[in-house]
């Protein structure tokens, strides 16, 4: 990897946590605009080597403008970058998130965020047929060493139309299915970051590859793509 992290773009958003506000932007966009050109070409590494082990078919990299309509933060700078990686659908499923933040912040995840109705309870149906294919990927010494276990919100008891004392309901009853693997600041700027990134992502395609399987099927294994 030729590309690392600069780091000026942390030391950027410190400073804008303590002024974020449209002059001092304004002032200092030109500095912002060249750390936002080394930052891309490091998401696009990023993109370059998941391709060479999976099939991604965009990047999209987030703004650094806030829409604050709805929100009662009205600061209107991010003070970090993002962007996601898509797999290439209808066959494959899930996504790859790289936020980059100081202060320690910043974090890689992977998984599903909002899973659609129709997906989510097809995954909970999943488990509540079955959950030892989905056990024995979060029990793996080499997944859980980079990924832990699942992260994200969930309900207090149990689905409509489950139980709640059935054997698997800790599945069951999650709304998100993500993955987080945290990055100090140190970690950022060192010149393996990259590759430690792309290995995380890498890390995690047995549980993409199982996903991608469910969503793809219905219950009884046939294709519905």
């Amino acid at each position: 990897m030729n590309v690392q992290v600069p780091k000026e773009a942390l030391e950027f958003f410190k400073k804008l946590e303590n002024n974020n506000n449209r002059d001092w932007f304004n002032d200092n966009k030109k500095e912002f605009k060249a750390i936002e050109t080394k930052i891309k070409a490091i998401y696009n590494t990023v993109l370059i080597s998941l391709k060479e082990h999976d099939d991604v078919d965009k990047l999209k990299l987030f703004r650094i403008y806030r829409d604050v309509r709805f929100s009662k933060n009205k600061a209107p700078y991010k003070t970090h970058f993002g962007g996601s990686f898509h797999r290439t659908k209808p066959k494959l499923r899930g996504g790859y998130y790289l936020h980059i933040q100081p202060n320690n912040e910043s974090f890689i995840a992977t998984g599903f965020w909002e899973p659609a109705p129709a997906d989510l309870l097809r995954i909970r149906k999943e488990f509540e047929m079955d959950a030892t294919e989905m056990r024995a990927i979060l029990n793996n010494k080499t997944f859980n060493s980079v990924w832990g276990n699942f992260v994200g919100d969930e309900v207090k008891s149990a689905p409509k139309g489950f139980s709640k004392d059935h054997e698997n309901i800790d599945l069951i009853k999650k709304k998100q299915f993500i993955f987080i693997k945290k990055y100090t600041d140190a970690e950022v700027l060192n010149e393996n970051f990259i590759a430690d990134v792309n290995n995380a992502f890498k890390a995690v395609r047995p549980y993409f590859n199982y996903m991608s399987d469910v969503l793809t099927t219905d219950l009884n294994g046939v294709s519905i793509i």
